[in-house]
């Protein structure tokens, strides 16, 4: 295949028969019990290095409670997937956790441009949607994926597509690599005891992230019985044999919003986006993360009941949300 042009950013390397094995020696069929809590999950199966991606974003049924978790379980040199992301790259980043990223969007802001001219971040350019055809390639089992766009922009070059002869038609098309991340953090509506998981309304690649990945971290909104999926099994999401834990994490995505479940916390969202714009979230950190042992302390100590109801009253679109 005739190569015409190709991006200079480095890539985790696709190796889908490696990654095949890993799932046929690493991911039993059966069903095991997969509960465990924030610390336990994020201390197992998230190790220094790991390439991360997770589904959503800090403020729209992201996997906020493990993203806190991984921050301040002080993980190291983490490559990131950042996907429609706004600030939760910015937390890894500014949190000592993160010193890689794909970016397909972030929330920019001076954290960034110190990040990257103090060599404490490297950044790859990608798009949204080429970001989740990776996932989607590296679900299927591929080396690559063919895609119609990207080529040709400004991204192209920082990143590690290739732009070829297409062998049937003759015109240029682009290559993505595949990518099989380390572990995905994924937060859903519904989980059960095994891995079971259902996501309700919008969503992204969270049934990319957990067919491609490793090793893959649910958090819960509710902990159903396995009998409620064999009811409906068409409503299954993600399927258990893809799920190394299970986390039950009441307004696990807080400060933002679960469809049908609660609204996202506006003074939050504000008090966190400043702290992007300002460039400085260490006082943020600190008041969320570091000083505060798990995500149900923070909720208790920080936020509160009434706090809570009042964001459960707000979530006003309900329809098609819930059981």
């Amino acid at each position: 295949m005739e190569i015409l042009a190709e991006g200079q950013g480095a890539y985790l390397p696709p190796d889908p028969d490696g990654f095949r094995a890993w799932v046929r020696d690493n991911k039993p069929r059966t069903l095991v019990h997969k509960m465990m809590n924030e610390h336990e999950a994020i201390e197992k199966f998230v190790s220094d290095g790991d390439y991360v991606a997770y589904d959503c974003n800090y403020f729209q049924r992201g996997p906020s409670s493990l993203i806190r978790e991984v921050i301040r379980q002080k993980k190291k040199d983490l490559w990131v997937c950042g996907k429609f992301t706004y600030v939760a790259l910015a937390l890894l980043v500014e949190g000592g956790c993160a010193t890689k990223a794909d970016i397909g969007f972030v929330g920019f802001g001076p954290w960034l441009s110190k990040a990257v001219a103090a060599g404490r971040l490297q950044t790859y350019e990608y798009s949204n949607v080429v970001m989740t055809y990776r996932l989607q390639a590296g679900a299927q089992g591929l080396p690559f994926i063919g895609v119609r766009s990207f080529g040709g922009t400004a991204g192209f070059p920082q990143s590690g597509a290739k732009l070829v002869k297409d062998p049937f038609s003759g015109k240029p098309v682009v290559l993505l690599p595949a990518l099989n991340p380390d572990v995905s953090i994924i937060h859903v509506h519904q989980a059960d005891v095994y891995g079971n998981a259902r996501v309700f309304g919008t969503g992204i690649s969270h049934v990319d992230c957990a067919l491609a990945s490793k090793r893959v971290i649910v958090s819960a909104e509710e902990i159903i019985e396995t009998d409620e999926f064999r009811r409906d099994p068409a409503r299954t999401s993600i399927p258990h044999f893809t799920v190394d834990a299970v986390v039950h994490a009441p307004f696990g995505a807080y400060p933002g919003t679960v469809q049908g479940r609660y609204a996202s916390d506006v003074q939050h969202v504000v008090e966190c986006f400043g702290g992007t714009m300002r460039g400085d979230l260490q006082p943020y950190l600190e008041k969320w993360v570091y000083s505060v042992d798990s995500h149900d302390e923070m909720l208790e100590k920080r936020v509160g009941w009434k706090k809570l109801q009042e964001l459960q009253r707000r979530e006003t679109i309900r329809e098609g949300y819930s059981i």
